[in-house]
């Protein structure tokens, strides 16, 4: 290669003639498109890498009719983004695979369903966004069939509710439900209470479910005095605690971490033991459940590594499209503490 040339003023056609190709190929290689030979490809790849050539993101947008923006909405339902931990590691996960893709983030947070009615139309308009992460709850139902009907790529944060043929990343919430409370079974545990995750989102349905199988194949009755719906804080745990204690539960199965520390700061304050009167298994493993006290008992999943996937799903759809359905589901760990009187 001319070691003369001035790489900081590198053109696309300056690209194609030291590869060896014409304009267009350049274009097609940079923007990821097909009709483009394999030996081709290399060579324009093999230029862009000695030269440190960058398209201008102005002309790459024009040409290739891409933002390089991806949009993650949040539905109204979840009052609790900036404060809770989870969607801070989840976040984390998406913008380093953002710009690991050389793709700008934008945050969409409705408040209200009027936020939804101003807002949608504007993020699904072409060209804004490439594409969508959504967070799945009941509230986002009625945004995935205004966007099935748009021309915007998207993915969905957890399964939806209404599953329809749309793609998705999760974990087994149900499964790691499952292995919580039948954890505190084999502890010997007989009356296991639950603080459930709102039961509009597929997280505490699946949770629920999970916990109600464990109880049934451990022959344990499901008695509704034990169980309390919590909103996802720590004040909300705090006070399903309170709610759940008067029933005199052996075990506690919180449905996060965040609420968990609600919870064991109820069982303080009613001079309840932890884990002697009472063992908690929680979910989610947040550094936070290490340093509560006790140190929570916890089911594992891998937040950062769904916010990976959810952009590479998404990339996948953009480039390739939406048929068939991305569909990942991340298994979970029980990670033992001490909790739930397990002995270590």
């Amino acid at each position: 290669m001319d070691n003369q040339v001035d790489t900081a003023k590198l053109t696309l056609e300056d690209v194609a003639q030291l590869a060896g190709v014409s304009r267009s190929t350049v274009s097609r290689v940079i923007n990821r498109r097909a009709n483009v030979s394999e030996e081709a490809r290399q060579r324009v790849l093999a230029v862009i890498e000695e030269t440190g050539y960058r398209p201008h993101p102005a002309a790459r947008s024009l040409a290739s009719q891409r933002s390089s923006n991806i949009g993650l909405v949040i539905p109204r339902r979840f009052h609790t983004f900036f404060s809770d931990p989870y969607f801070a590691r989840l976040a984390e996960g998406i913008a380093s695979a953002c710009n690991q893709h050389s793709y700008i983030l934008s945050l969409f947070l409705f408040y209200s369903e009027e936020d939804e009615h101003k807002l949608l139309p504007h993020i699904s308009r072409p060209g804004l966004v490439d594409g969508l992460i959504i967070q799945s709850t009941y509230a986002a139902d009625a945004l995935f069939k205004k966007l099935s009907h748009s021309q915007v790529p998207f993915i969905v944060a957890g399964r939806p509710v209404q599953v329809s043929n749309f793609s998705y990343v999760d974990v087994d919430n149900s499964a790691g439900a499952f292995t919580a409370v039948q954890h505190l079974v084999q502890l010997g545990r007989q009356r296991i209470a639950i603080i459930a995750a709102p039961q509009d989102t597929t997280v505490g349905l699946d949770r629920f479910a999970g916990y109600q199988r464990a109880l049934e194949e451990s022959r344990l009755p499901f008695d509704q005095s034990l169980f309390a719906e919590g909103d996802l804080s720590e004040d909300g745990g705090y006070c399903c605690a309170l709610q759940l204690l008067r029933q005199k539960p052996d075990a506690l199965f919180v449905a996060s971490d965040i609420m968990a520390l609600g919870a064991l700061r109820a069982i303080r304050e009613t001079g309840l033991s932890v884990p002697e009167d009472i063992g908690v298994v929680a979910f989610d493993d947040l550094p936070l459940a290490a340093h509560a006290t006790p140190p929570l008992t916890t089911i594992r999943q891998p937040i950062r590594r769904l916010g990976i996937e959810l952009v590479n799903g998404l990339l996948d759809i953009i480039n390739n499209g939406s048929q068939p359905p991305r569909r990942v589901i991340f298994g979970t760990e029980l990670v033992i503490r001490g909790s739930c009187g397990a002995r270590s």
